[in-house]
């Protein structure tokens, strides 16, 4: 069985889970507690970090963007980069966009203060950081909507990884409880679309001792 080494909450393994559901590529995923520097889990990436993919051949694929393209060049049957240089450019742009540049100033204050440390024992968030990233999350989330309201999808008029990398992002938001969804109603419908996909079923069943997400958390409807 092809093996998705994972933590619920981390975007770039909900990424790779849902590009893997989007491509019905079925997979088993284990929970890869990765502060405790499992040896087995360092000698398959020695930079002991999630999300890690073993296919069924033995195959690891470290890395979420390096699983992306590899997902995408194995199985090509379901394209999520696009299909002209143009439409791939554009896509490429967004999650390097959200992968990098969100989750710098937004993602990883908030799933670092208020996930890592509870789980990995390292004390109490830290309210700096977080005031830092609800400041950092009002232009992206503007940005964010400004695509959704002139797109039908967020790279253009296709459905593509742009999309399961903003909705992985922010669906580890909404968990935690940190979207305020009335500012920005374009990416809220948006959202409402991406959770209503089969692949996106398995998220919102997630759950983390400690955490209580939001009751409309696993609302197709919010």
């Amino acid at each position: 069985m092809r093996t998705l080494y994972h933590l619920p909450l981390s975007p770039y393994c909900r990424k790779i889970r849902l590009v893997l559901g989007e491509k019905r590529l079925p997979f088993e995923a284990i929970v890869e507690r990765v502060w405790e520097e499992r040896p087995e889990f360092h000698a398959m990436n020695p930079a002991g970090e999630v999300p890690v993919l073993v296919e069924d051949n033995g195959l690891v694929v470290p890395d979420s963007s390096v699983i992306c393209e590899y997902l995408e060049e194995a199985y090509s049957d379901t394209p999520l980069l696009g299909r002209t240089l143009a439409e791939r450019v554009e896509v490429r742009r967004l999650v390097a966009w959200f992968d990098q540049s969100f989750a710098r100033d937004v993602s990883r204050r908030f799933i670092g203060e208020r996930v890592m440390k509870r789980i990995s024992g390292r004390g109490n968030p830290d309210g700096t950081v977080l005031r830092e990233g609800y400041a950092a999350m009002k232009p992206y989330m503007k940005y964010i909507n400004f695509l959704a309201e002139n797109r039908n999808w967020l790279a253009g008029n296709f459905l593509s990884l742009a999309d399961f990398t903003a909705a992985a992002h922010l669906s580890s938001l909404d968990f935690i409880g940190d979207i305020d969804w009335s500012k920005a109603p374009a990416v809220r419908d948006w959202y409402a679309r991406m959770k209503s996909r089969p692949c996106f079923r398995p998220l919102l069943g997630d759950r983390v001792s400690g955490i209580t997400p939001p009751d409309y958390y696993a609302n197709l409807d919010f």
